[in-house]
């Protein structure tokens, strides 16, 4: 299984760029004791159109467009499910069994995501109700799949 976190927009160089990379190598490292090839991320071009929909509408086609067949897709919005680390995990965990080659997470541009991404979701995910700005959104979904591989394995990293 691959973990794939598409992002809208680059980050740039400095403390929420190092925070998140740190998340994202403790996931690689845990993950290949857990079966998980691969945690990448895939920064995508932020949509230069005038209006907030055709941007959301011609971001959300370069996310459908790069998906792979078979993929999960999750759709940080902050409409979506508050699920609690564990349950999260427990997710993760069952795709993994159900044999789902990649899982891809997305957080969207300033907009938010288009219809077409909302409606192709496997699961829309919420990081709490407060909005929160996207690199810091990088970071907690970072830190979140780092958990999960924590709880998957038994790790103390997860405190109850």
């Amino acid at each position: 299984m691959r973990f794939t976190l598409f992002c809208i927009g680059k980050m740039k160089a400095g403390a929420d760029k190092e925070l998140f990379d740190r998340y994202i190598d403790r996931a690689r490292k845990t993950g290949r004791g857990l079966g998980v090839t691969e945690v990448i991320l895939n920064e995508m071009p932020e949509s230069r159109a005038q209006r907030a929909d055709d941007r959301k509408a011609e971001e959300a086609r370069g996310i459908l467009a790069a998906l792979n067949a078979g993929a999960r897709l999750v759709v940080l919005d902050e409409n979506g499910k508050n699920l609690t680390s564990p349950a999260f995990s427990q997710k993760l965990e069952a795709w993994k069994d159900e044999g789902v080659p990649d899982v891809v997470f997305a957080i969207g541009g300033a907009d938010g995501h288009g219809q077409e991404v909302l409606s192709r979701a496997d699961l829309k995910l919420a990081l709490g109700a407060m909005t929160w700005p996207h690199q810091i959104a990088r970071i907690l979904l970072a830190e979140q799949v780092y958990r999960a591989m924590t709880i998957q394995s038994g790790h103390p990293y997860h405190r109850v």
